[in-house]
């Protein structure tokens, strides 16, 4: 590791402008355009540092050339101030001239001394994260004054240096992008699928048997949940865990919640689980033994192709709910439930392992996914401390 006593101090006030519209110039959310040729970026508008600029609205031109400060530029740096503060974006593109409203600063460094790209980075640190913290500590603060912000010092290195780790970052992040999207995609594609292929709109090659129509409880074993009384809630790995809401599913998976010994309602090692309270038909599929509460009922599956299908018609079971307060189905309406699929399980099988294998792919670049994630914070706790440095071509 090389020493980092090279590093510069830093502050905000000192090497940088932070300009954002005042509060006199009076700008209204009954301005805001649907179109037009000067675009308004709001703090909304930030998606994961970059701004979204598909959901900014636009204002008269009139109030783009109101504040030549907030004009903005390729490569500004903006901060959230009201709401939510401290969220941050950057400006890679600007197709149309564009401003902002009155929630968001503008930074800008002064100087050549201070990289706009490494200071984005900081701002998405721990560093500044650590500031805002402190300044808020103990308070409903809402609001990121700039009396305040002025104060915010940090530690940089020379400018080829700082170029460096931003680019270091920034190949990192495009990774991240390109794996969300890549995930986006092939959900839309397993999505696709399941309307052929859970349907009979398409078939398998080498089927061509007859799908019927028949009732859930005619090819499946259901098994509603009952409620427990406080004396079975435990916080001790005693008896099963307890499953009765939505709420303990999560991504298709059952988590945890808490356990009891007494209740006798019990789902199995490879049912399926389901919400039949508001809101009703989300599905997990769990992988031990548990005991269910009244929210949720088992149901017992042959294979996977039901499992699939009763995910393909969650947002279904809405006209079938009950209830003035709040959504539920009961008994006798998931019993009756009519499911189409084929009469050959051979068929069904290979149905569900199409789907299974597109989930599996999801599911490994969702892991690939986070474990970048979880390099890059690890990177950048490396790089903007200077704990580790990068001395190739520097």
């Amino acid at each position: 590791m090389v020493s980092k006593h090279d590093w510069l101090d830093f502050n905000i006030g000192k090497d940088a402008t932070l300009k954002a519209r005042i509060g006199w110039q009076g700008l209204t959310t009954s301005e805001y355009l649907d179109s037009g040729d000067y675009i308004l970026v709001t703090g909304t508008d930030f998606e994961n540092g970059q701004v979204g600029w598909e959901t900014c609205h636009f204002v008269d031109a009139w109030r783009y050339e109101q504040d030549k400060n907030i004009q903005l530029k390729t490569n500004d740096v903006l901060i959230t101030k009201d709401g939510t503060i401290g969220k941050v974006g950057f400006v890679d593109t600007l197709d149309l001239p564009a401003t902002l409203n009155s929630g968001i600063f503008v930074i800008r460094p002064k100087n050549t001394k201070l990289d706009q790209k490494f200071l984005y980075y900081v701002f998405t640190s721990k560093v500044f994260e650590d500031f805002l913290n402190k300044l808020t500590a103990g308070s409903t603060i809402n609001h990121l004054y700039q009396k305040d912000f002025i104060h915010f010092s940090f530690k940089a290195p020379k400018p080829q240096e700082q170029k460096a780790i931003a680019q270091t970052l920034s190949d990192t992040d495009e990774m991240i992008t390109s794996l969300g999207k890549l995930i986006a995609k092939k959900e839309a594609i397993k999505q696709g699928t399941m309307q052929q292929l859970l349907t009979g709109k398409k078939r398998l090659a080498g089927f061509s048997g007859e799908w019927e129509e028949t009732r859930l409880d005619e090819i499946s074993k259901i098994t509603m949940g009952q409620s427990p009384s406080s004396s079975n809630y435990n916080n001790q790995n005693i008896g099963l865990p307890l499953i009765q809401g939505n709420a303990d599913i999560k991504d298709r998976n059952t988590i945890i919640r808490n356990y009891t010994s007494e209740i006798t309602k019990k789902a199995f090692s490879g049912d399926i689980i389901m919400s039949v309270r508001a809101p009703v038909g989300e599905i997990a599929k769990t992988d031990f033994d548990c005991c269910i509460g009244r929210g949720v009922c088992a149901i017992k599956a042959h294979n996977d192709f039901l499992y699939y299908y009763l995910i393909f018609i969650e947002s279904t079971w809405s006209k079938s709910s009950t209830g003035s307060t709040f959504d539920s189905v009961n008994s006798d309406v998931i019993k009756s439930l009519q499911v189409y699929l084929p009469k050959e399980i051979i068929e069904q099988k290979a149905i569900a392992k199409i789907l299974s294998d597109m989930d599996n792919e999801i599911e490994t670049l969702k892991t690939k996914l986070s474990k970048t994630k979880a390099i890059k914070e690890a990177m950048m706790s490396e790089l903007l401390t200077g704990k580790t440095r990068l001395t190739q071509g520097i």
